[in-house]
């Protein structure tokens, strides 16, 4: 039986005195980032339907760094930096959007990105469809058929993964898993037995175009 390591989740909280380091520490805090990084994990290994270790990325440590910067958040070699001005500025239930934004990010460190092939709106796509699956999305994101190109990102790429899902369950997980050394198109054919694009054309038509 292969043995498991458990993954080290680290919390560096870099923010001073700064609204959104405050709002951070009062409504977020560090122990509820820790226990939310564990349990993205869990959530995005059953996603991905990675029940054995052998499948999944390599991952000893994690590290998400509370930061005062712009933008929201963004992930590189296993370190999640998030922008605390975002959250002190951000309006309603900040703790929620906190949890699906650290969902997203934590899908960045354990998806396979085709060996640095794939489309980088299908990369934010898939970590968009973990956030939609766990049920933390926000309220501004569009609706299903709505977007302009199967692969614009995030949430439009989500919508449609999720539409893709339904016609075969566990989708994204063996795309995923074919994504773990390379990448191409005809990954949507082999899975599903039309191209990416037809499939793009039925989402479409399926909620009238919109």
């Amino acid at each position: 039986m292969q043995r498991t390591h458990a993954v080290d989740y680290a919390v560096n909280d870099n923010t001073g005195n700064s609204g959104g380091g405050v709002r951070f520490r009062n409504q977020i805090g560090v122990a509820y980032s820790r226990q939310t990084m564990g349990a993205a994990t869990n959530f995005i290994w059953r996603t991905f339907q990675q029940n054995n270790p052998a499948d999944r990325k390599n991952v000893q440590k994690v590290t998400l760094f509370i930061e005062n910067r712009d933008g929201v958040a963004f992930t590189v070699n296993n370190e999640i930096h998030v922008n605390a001005n975002y959250l002190g500025n951000y309006t309603g239930d900040v703790k929620r959007e906190f949890t699906g934004v650290l969902y997203h990010e934590m899908t960045h460190v354990w998806q396979w990105n085709g060996n640095g092939q794939a489309p980088g709106g299908l990369i934010e796509g898939i970590a968009d469809f973990v956030r939609l699956k766990a049920n933390y999305i926000p309220s501004h994101w569009v609706q299903p058929g709505q977007g302009n190109r199967w692969d614009q990102g995030y949430d439009v790429t989500a919508r449609f993964l999720d539409y893709c899902n339904s016609l075969r369950n566990g989708f994204v997980a063996e795309l995923n898993k074919k994504m773990r050394t390379g990448y191409s198109a005809n990954y949507f054919v082999d899975l599903l037995g039309k191209t990416v694009d037809q499939l793009w054309s039925d989402y479409k038509a399926k909620y009238n175009g919109n």
